[in-house]
Parts: structure tokens; sequence; C-alpha cells
């Protein structure tokens, strides 16, 4: 008998072997306090380190809201929605909670290497944090959004909350892209050099500060792509939730939820693949 099938006899498993799946994803469920505490102490971190403390989690896309929306707004000329202002708003925001999960994502296993090598706990657990962590983040810029939107004129209604069910499902679609991240970056460690050019081409390419039928009107192909791209399509179902003139298309529901299950399940399993290399010295 070999040395592994006596270990096996006796239930002794080799250090840093990767779980099944479904074991992988229950010890990560028990930790879930572990995962709470962890992003809510990284909030507060933040903030302590920042002079303006959560002040500048607001004010950083607000200043952005505010530049973008001034110079696409004279360069469309008449070819800008109505409601510019708020369009770009809602934009702005929303689109920093993906680019945070993404960049935040990509960075979670790398830049825990004491934590990930010194504890033995399922690394799915960094990643999770993570999201929670822009999560939380997210609640008190939702609020002050919806503050502009007021202030520049948008009538308060009840369709205001279905940016509920659009943020839960853009939150599972932000763990699967981070959590696809997180593994090429500790294969690739140079992918954090590139994610801001993937950032800032996803930024121009997802109708953040434009309208897809107004300025790609002149290629109806490329406007029917935009149909089933997952940014673009969450944006849209959250101007049709707050804005007064915003076309509503269910379609979007369809499109952000297939790509949210997709993207969830594809970087579940991409994760968990490499799990006995992320405790490994690179």
């Amino acid at each position: 008998m070999t040395v592994a099938e006596e270990a096996d006899k006796y239930g002794l498993h080799r250090v840093g072997a990767r779980p099944s799946l479904a074991n992988y994803l229950r010890q990560t469920w028990e930790r879930r306090e572990f995962v709470y505490e962890l992003a809510k102490a990284r909030v507060q971190k933040q903030n302590q380190q920042n002079r303006l403390g959560m002040i500048w989690v607001i004010l950083k896309p607000t200043l952005n809201a505010i530049m973008y929306g001034v110079i696409f707004g004279i360069l469309q000329g008449d070819k800008k929605t109505a409601d510019f202002p708020v369009f770009v708003v809602i934009g702005v925001f929303l689109f920093e909670f993906f680019t945070s999960s993404m960049n935040g994502g990509a960075k979670s296993i790398t830049g825990n290497q004491a934590l990930v090598q010194s504890l033995s706990f399922p690394r799915l657990s960094l990643p999770v944090a993570q999201i929670t962590q822009n999560l939380l983040t997210l609640m008190p810029m939702l609020i002050v959004m919806f503050l502009y939107s007021v202030i520049l004129g948008t009538v308060p209604k009840w369709t205001w909350f279905g940016i509920i069910p659009i943020i839960a499902i853009f939150t599972v679609f932000n763990m699967g892209v981070a959590l696809i991240c997180a593994r090429i970056t500790v294969h690739v460690r140079d992918f954090t050099q590139i994610l801001p050019l993937v950032t800032r081409m996803l930024f121009y390419t997802s109708g953040v500060l434009f309208s897809v039928d107004r300025i790609l009107a002149s290629w109806p192909w490329l406007v029917t792509v935009f149909d089933y791209h997952p940014l673009y399509q969450t944006l849209q179902l959250a101007r049709a939730m707050i804005m007064d003139n915003a076309e509503y298309n269910p379609f979007g529901w369809l499109v952000i939820g297939a790509w949210a299950i997709a993207a969830l399940v594809f970087g579940l399993i991409f994760f968990w693949k490499a799990e006995e290399r992320y405790g490994r010295a690179n």
C-alpha cells in the first residue's frame, strides 16, 4: 500500500489539496462572517486613509460625471439623449461599481499573499470579500445617485425600486468577472498593467456617455450588437427604472441575467481549478 493510499484510508488529505466544488462552496459559506467582517474592515480602513473619508467615495464618481458630462455633452451636440446629465450620472456611478470589482478582484489573491500563504481557508473568500466591500461602498453612492437625479429634475417613482434586482444581477456578473481576473493575475502578474486599458475601452464602448441609438444610427448592425452587451443593457435598464423619458426594453433582463449566470458559473469553475496554486510562492 502506498503512502497516499494509507493516508486516504485514515481520512488524511494533502495540505492545500483542492476539495470538490460542492465542498469548496460549503467551506466558503461557513466563512461568510469572516468575509463580511473583512470587507467591512477594509471599507473602514479605506475611509480612514483618505482625509475626506466616505465623502471621497462619492466625490470621485461625481467629479467624473461632471467632467465627462460637460465634454461629451458638447461633443455630441444635438445627438445627446434627453435628460443627459441624469443619463451620465447613472452611467458613471454604476460603471464605477464594475470597475472596482474587476480591478479589486484581479488583486484579491496576489495582493494578499501573506494571508494566503499563512492560513488555510478557501481562497474564494478573498474575491467574495472584495465584491462585498464594493457593494458596501455602492450603497451610499446609490443614495447620492438618486439625490442627484431629483436635483436634476427627475420625478421620484415606484420604478426606482427596480434598481434592487438590477444591482443584484450586476453583482453576480461582477463576481464572475472578479474570479476570472483573480486567477489570470496569479498566472500573469502583468495583467494588472493591462486592466486600466481594458477598463477605459469598456468605459467608452458600454454606452456610459452616449445613446447607442442616436450615435450609431447609421450602423444598425452595430446597434444590434449592443443589444447583447451586458454592461450596456445593465445601464439601460437602470436608466429606464430611474429616468422619466428613458426607453424600457424587457429583453435587457434576459441579457443581463444570462451573462450573470454564465460569468459566475465559468468564473467559479475557472477559479476553483487553480485553488492549489494560490498558496504557492510565485
